[in-house]
């Protein structure tokens, strides 16, 4: 009974930095895998289609109201400023897909001048958000 003394006021403690190394490593792994679906803050009727396409990973949503107003990122922005903001969030995510949910009684005629307002921003290449019919 030599060797081994243990003394009577010492408490046993559990180490916890090994367990919380794991969760902020698991943390920062969740949050650069994840994607943030992006939303263009206004409800639009889209018009339908009878073929659609699925896009993956969305850099930009943009929404044109019946009322011809334009809203990106949900807020509400001027013609002027699409191309700004398109090239801004670019930026942030080049991979992605611009999309422009047009509502079906809103004008071609902005929808065109916002698709040209892309282009010159530089996207690769825009998708127009529609119904599948049935």
């Amino acid at each position: 009974m030599r060797g081994k003394r243990v003394a009577t006021g010492e408490e046993a403690e559990i180490d916890l930095t090994p367990m919380l190394d794991i969760v902020f490593i698991m943390l920062i792994f969740f949050i650069v895998t994840s994607t943030f679906i992006k939303e263009p803050g206004v409800d639009i009727e889209r018009p339908d289609a009878e073929t659609t396409e699925k896009v993956k990973t969305v850099a930009v949503l943009i929404a044109i109201t019946a009322d011809n107003r334009i809203f990106i990122d949900k807020k509400e922005i001027d013609l002027r400023a699409v191309r700004g903001s398109v090239e801004r969030m670019l930026a942030e995510n080049p991979n992605g897909a611009i999309v422009i949910q047009a509502d079906k009684d809103s004008e071609a005629g902005v929808m065109m001048k916002v698709m040209e307002s892309v282009r010159d921003a530089g996207a690769p290449a825009t998708k127009i958000s529609t119904n599948k019919t049935d």
